[in-house]
């Protein structure tokens, strides 16, 4: 049919249109954020890029989810305000047979949602924590740019250097300050080297330099000077990946260690594309606006409708972390009551005319009241 046809290219192009707009303000915000951790020394430079498109990753299903809900919703409101749902309820079509293009249109975007949900996420999250991980094992000079002050990963030193040779791990003009239980210690020295015991400590050994310490003008006050003077910067490094998070788990590896916070990240990941799923169908009936009335708030009722379901589901997914419901009964009763407010919504636009639709019963019962205060 070409109504259908020209109906399912809409949704497309609103989609695309929809999901632009909210990967790019996705997208925006979390370079923002990743280049602030850049800037503070949280994570490497380099990593950026990794860091936004793991981080993106991570935010498809929700704005998939979110896409799909609108651009039906958009889609079916304007049909309203343009009047050409009266057209296609004059050739003898009722509400009901938008569920067809529909879901032609947004089973794709629901299997998509499940597959990033059960597979690219996971994955996502596993990586993002490595890169950190991996960053924050490395020792402290090595994440010093030179002529930046830099605190060591102990908190108690603060490092800087004039130059560094990189690869070879060689460092010139080097400022260290410690803070100990007997003071503060104050080194400085012409050059340094990173080097490796046989336990895998990093030792930073300078050379030809003075150390100070204590307050100067007081009795205790010390310096020295020295040839080679030799200091642990950072202990044996941890494997990285050695503590991975549930949410950064494959589905298969929650499946095979069944607790109940593996049960609850089970939940949120197969709560994405059913949720995706029934917000989908909702958006038929939700979208209906009075041409009459001009402008609508539709948009924001979907956003309302968006987030109260996406909590509900966190609230669910706490639940069950908590153990206070087992997962058995945890999954399928709010998306059940969903489903219900979709087939009642239906009904409501299907039976505007039926003796026991509440408009009508409504009106009924004004006309009833009218009447009575009439013969008063």
């Amino acid at each position: 049919m070409i109504f259908r046809r020209a109906l399912r290219r809409e949704l497309a192009s609103v989609a695309g249109a929809t999901f632009t707009v909210l990967f790019t303000i996705i997208v925006t915000w979390t370079l923002i954020s990743i280049l602030g951790k850049a800037a503070g020394g949280k994570v490497a430079s380099g990593d950026v890029v990794s860091l936004i498109v793991f981080a993106a990753l991570n935010y498809l299903p929700t704005i998939l989810v979110l896409t799909s809900f609108i651009s039906v919703m958009m889609v079916v409101t304007r049909s309203y305000r343009d009047s050409e749902m009266v057209v296609w309820f004059a050739s003898g079509l009722s509400l009901s047979h938008w569920i067809r293009p529909v879901l032609s249109f947004g089973l794709p975007l629901v299997l998509l949602t499940a597959l990033l949900s059960l597979v690219a996420t996971p994955w996502a999250r596993q990586k993002s924590a490595e890169f950190v991980e991996r960053f924050e094992n490395r020792g402290d000079l090595q994440k010093i740019s030179a002529g930046q002050f830099k605190e060591s990963t102990s908190s108690n030193r603060i490092f800087f250097v004039e130059g560094a040779s990189g690869n070879t791990a060689n460092v010139q003009n080097v400022f260290v300050n410690t803070v100990e239980k007997d003071g503060t210690a104050l080194v400085v020295a012409k050059e340094g080297v990173t080097e490796t015991d046989r336990r895998g400590d990093r030792f930073l050994v300078l050379k030809n330099g003075r150390r100070y310490q204590g307050i100067p003008g007081q009795a205790d006050f010390q310096t020295m000077e020295f040839e080679r003077y030799s200091m642990r910067v950072s202990s044996k490094t941890q494997e990285v990946g050695a503590d991975v998070a549930v949410d950064a788990l494959s589905t298969m590896a929650l499946l095979a260690n069944p607790n109940q916070y593996t049960k609850a990240e089970l939940l949120w990941r197969i709560s994405a594309p059913v949720t995706c799923l029934i917000l989908i169908l909702l958006a038929i009936p939700l979208g209906f606006v009075n041409p009459r009335a001009g402008s609508s708030a539709n948009l924001i009722v979907a956003l309302l409708v968006f987030f109260s379901y996406s909590n509900f589901n966190k609230l669910v997914e706490a639940s069950v972390k908590q153990g206070r419901i087992a997962f058995a009964l945890s999954w399928w009763p709010l998306h059940l009551l969903v489903a219900l407010i979709v087939v009642f919504l239906f009904f409501w636009r299907l039976n505007v005319n039926h003796r026991y639709h509440p408009l009508a019963v409504l009106a009924k019962m004004k006309r009833a009241r009218d009447r009575k205060a009439a013969r008063e």
